[in-house]
């Protein structure tokens, strides 16, 4: 018999064996640990061939042995997150606040740089900007506008009359 087919197939002669036929079974029953010879006796992990079968398949050493970790596919491994295309996330905070007397300023932050402080803002452009947005900001905000546009006219009222006091008494002081 030739030395050839009886040994472990490596590399070039991985085709070669693959097409001859054999007689024995493709795949031995592997010998209980006890069995095995001492790791002394063993040759190292790196130089054990991969086992050939009779289709051609190339399957892993026998476990307990280190094999050789698999080679990198070309292209982005899975899980990477960078891409050609990376969005720039800017991160603006605007900040819109009013008194109960309806005054009303705004306040632009970009991360932590303040870009405006303390704008001062009408209160019919915090209603456009508000419903412009979302439609659930601009009922907050309409109402607090609602609640200040009252206040004023109750403020109105009240100074009107004082002024009207004041006419009479000075009506009176005139005659």
């Amino acid at each position: 018999m030739d030395d050839d087919r009886t040994a472990t197939p490596t590399g070039s002669e991985t085709a070669e064996a693959s097409t001859a036929p054999t007689d024995a079974p493709a795949a031995a029953p592997e010998p209980s640990p006890a069995a095995q010879p001492s790791p002394a006796a063993q040759p190292s992990p790196a130089a054990q061939p991969s086992q050939v079968t009779e289709h051609s398949q190339v399957t892993e050493p026998p476990a307990g042995t280190e094999a050789e970790p698999p080679k990198r596919k070309r292209g982005r491994p899975k899980g990477s997150t960078s891409s050609a295309k990376t969005t720039r996330v800017v991160t603006m905070t605007l900040t819109v606040s009013g008194s109960a007397e309806g005054e009303w300023q705004a306040e632009l932050k970009e991360g932590t740089t303040w870009v405006a402080r303390g704008l001062p803002v009408s209160a019919s452009a915090v209603a456009a900007a508000a419903a412009a947005l979302h439609p659930d900001l601009a009922g907050p905000v309409d109402q607090a506008i609602e609640t200040a546009r009252s206040a004023k006219a109750a403020r109105v009222a009240e100074l009107e009359a004082e002024l009207e006091q004041a006419r009479k008494a000075l009506a009176d002081l005139e005659q």
